[in-house]
């Protein structure tokens, strides 16, 4: 005979940390992404452009694969530089990395 006043045992309901705590650590682990990786990148990539975009003509620069060299014309997304006496090469300006003046007084 089945006993029908018998209920079925009540299972406890799992708390709100239980329920959300994988979301929780998906966003927390988004954040520290953010706060430091692509925030400081971001950051570093607007003083990039705005170095590239302060250059003029007699800058001192090193490009991206290693060439020192002096800027002689500037158009909007190239660069005319003197390598070496005469020596003159077009580069696109994304590929100026660094400012030799700031190197040479150290």
């Amino acid at each position: 005979m089945i006993n029908f006043l018998q209920a079925a045992p009540i299972e406890p309901q799992p708390g709100f940390m239980q329920q959300y705590s994988f979301i929780i650590m998906i966003g927390l682990m988004v954040l520290v992404l953010w706060l430091f990786m692509w925030r400081p990148e971001s950051k570093r990539r607007k003083q990039m452009q705005e170095f590239r975009n302060s250059l003029k003509k007699g800058d001192k620069i090193i490009t991206a694969g290693g060439i020192y060299g002096v800027v002689k014309e500037i158009k909007e997304s190239t660069l005319l530089i003197e390598v070496d006496g005469n020596v003159t090469l077009r580069i696109d300006k994304n590929m100026v990395v660094a400012d030799n003046s700031d190197l040479q007084r150290q």
